[in-house]
């Protein structure tokens, strides 16, 4: 996610005169209430979902065809409200087998909407169509069926299935001799990273696919139902939000490298002439622009017509020196290009002759932008992607990634905490609301000869439990417990690789062993030591910490990075710190979380 940010400049006390906790917060029993009533709602949408699909299952931009997307007719009570009704299902074949001596087919057809396939039966009859029984049950194949959805016989893993009256469509799909990439064996990470064309029809990455949108559905649901505006930051931008440096870089120089090398470079000869012929018509004007001494009577009459005709001269010399200087600029210019790049007379890149005019970069963050929003809207957010040219190859390292930075003005580090848990506990809440079928793939198949059994189980302990909260400082102390107390089996055991002590940027392994072993939740550690966070976050009133916050959570480790900001220009540690907070007229707070980590 992204950081969060505070108060007014001068600091103000949360309980504020005239305020009582029961008129700053909601009775606990109203608070009940209101989740009651929520949870009702959430139960009466899904109600109402099932009857929609039962009194109307065509998509409702389908009408063409009249297709009924398999999520649909599965929401209508397991594809039970359907049952006797006639529809039209297109998508692909994920399998195919004849049976009875060749009299019949069964076709696993997906169309993306949902995990579980829909089973068609096709006779002979129907086949004979397009082709017979072969041409339908070959892998990959496209095909838009109409038929009659039926009650499968007691025993069956399906409930219902589709009983073919009619193809309407058939895209064949040339499978001999496994020509189709897509076995039924399943496929690895790496093999589907080759095949981008055709990895969303596996299971696995649709699976991805339905997850990551109904996480971006939540974020919106979220921050919309709670007054955050969602606003728009630039993509490409020409600072360095983060100040590391690790950028990719946009450019329109490169394309032109090689007809700019090609153009012949001025030689030294035609440099020293147009030099010393600026030098000699520098000398000119020079001449024509010293003073004459001051004459009087009739000598001031003739002086005075004289120097209407010199200043007529200083004009035209003037206008040759200009033409003169331009024209050495240009060729120097061009004599300082190297391997096909404008360089400066400092011998760095020259990127005035960029499209930007200057250097520009994808960004790694719209949070400053984000922060401009959050003093005149007050609670904003962001949801875009992010760039990271970080030289790494692990999966907690993306170089594109999606970021969700809310900023929010008149709020404290506590405010901060709530709602980044508020935020992670809805998110979870919602993935077992409405993905329970893929989430389920997850617990139950293996990716690369790993699976995630105690996703649903890990997800419902977040969704339902409160966060732990400790200082950094106690967090240390913890750690460092844990190690006096730990027990090594064998020589050279040890039980962090990292060493730990006041002061460290706390590693992975440090964090998943508070969220994992120590708390068993997830826990946010507030209040870090000062010279390991950002200039802008609020310095305590210990002099050594600041009001930030990492929220860590089992099998991941940190999830969300957030801070409150530092209004006060007195106590800001340099010139960049102060200009940023002089233009907060209320300061703000931000929370940054990655997709990767979700």
């Amino acid at each position: 996610m992204a950081d969060l940010t505070a108060p007014v400049p001068g600091h103000f006390d949360a309980q504020a005169p005239g305020l009582t906790a029961a008129s700053g917060t909601a009775p606990q029993k109203l608070e009940d209430d209101i989740q009651a009533l929520e949870q009702q709602l959430a139960d009466l949408q899904i109600k109402v979902q099932q009857k929609r699909a039962e009194a109307d299952p065509v998509a409702p931009y389908s009408r063409s065809f009249s297709r009924t997307l398999i999520g649909t007719l599965y929401a209508a009570s397991g594809g039970l409200g359907l049952i006797d009704r006639q529809v039209r299902v297109g998508g692909w074949i994920k399998t195919g087998r004849e049976a009875g001596g060749g009299a019949f087919a069964f076709l696993e057809v997906n169309d993306g909407s949902c995990l579980t396939n829909l089973q068609v039966f096709v006779s002979t009859e129907v086949a004979a169509t397009v082709g017979g029984l072969k041409a339908l049950t070959s892998t990959g194949t496209s095909i838009l069926v109409q038929g009659t959805l039926r009650r499968t016989p007691e025993g069956t893993l399906q409930k219902v299935e589709l009983k073919a009256d009619k193809i309407m469509w058939l895209g064949k799909c040339d499978n001999g001799k496994g020509k189709y990439p897509l076995s039924k064996k399943g496929q690895s990470m790496e093999s589907l990273r080759e095949r981008l064309h055709l990895r969303p029809r596996t299971n696995l990455i649709g699976a991805v696919a339905r997850i990551r949108n109904a996480l971006a559905h939540a974020t919106h649901t979220f921050f919309q139902s709670r007054g955050f505006i969602y606003v728009h930051t630039p993509l490409i931008t020409t600072s360095d939000c983060e100040g590391a440096g690790e950028m990719f870089q946009v450019t329109t120089m490169l394309s032109h490298v090689e007809e700019v090398g090609k153009a012949p470079l001025p030689d030294q000869a035609e440099l020293d002439t147009l030099r010393s012929n600026v030098a000699k018509q520098q000398q000119k004007v020079d001449q024509l622009t010293s003073p004459e001494p001051s004459a009087s009577g009739a000598e001031a009459a003739v002086e005075g017509s004289k120097a209407k005709g010199q200043d007529k001269a200083l004009r035209k010399e003037a206008g040759r020196l200009t033409k003169l200087q331009e024209d050495l600029e240009r060729i120097e210019a061009r004599s300082r290009v190297e391997g096909g790049l404008h360089r400066t007379k400092q011998g760095g890149i020259d990127y005035s002759h960029d499209f930007f005019g200057k250097a520009a970069f994808l960004t790694v963050s719209g949070q400053l932008q984000a922060e401009y929003y959050a003093t005149a809207l007050s609670n904003v957010y962001t949801f875009a992607p992010t760039f990271r040219a970080e030289d790494s190859h692990t999966s907690r390292h993306l170089a594109e990634f999606w970021m969700i930075e809310p900023e929010m003005a008149f709020c404290e580090l506590e405010d901060d905490m709530n709602c980044a848990e508020d935020y992670v506990r809805f998110c979870c809440h919602h993935l077992l609301q409405h993905c329970q079928e893929d989430l389920d793939y997850f617990a139950t198949t293996k990716v690369d000869s790993h699976s995630d059994p105690e996703v649903k189980n890990r997800l419902q302990h977040v969704a339902q439990s409160g966060f732990k909260r400790i200082t950094y400082t106690e967090a240390i102390d913890i750690l460092l417990k844990a190690i006096q107390d730990f027990k090594p089996q064998k020589k050279g055991d040890k039980l962090f690789e990292f060493e730990v002590k006041w002061g460290i940027d706390l590693s992975s392994e440090h964090e998943r062993y508070l969220a994992e072993h120590v708390f068993k939740s997830p826990v946010i550690v507030y209040n870090y030591p000062k010279d390991i966070k950002a200039f802008y976050m609020r310095l305590n009133d210990d002099g050594k910490t600041v009001a930030a916050m990492d929220v860590l959570v089992p099998g991941v480790g940190e999830l969300i990075g957030g801070s409150q900001r530092e209004e006060r220009l007195d106590v800001s540690q340099c010139h960049s710190c102060a200009q940023i907070a002089a233009l907060h007229t209320v300061a703000a707070v931000c929370i940054t979380c990655s997709e990767a980590a979700v």
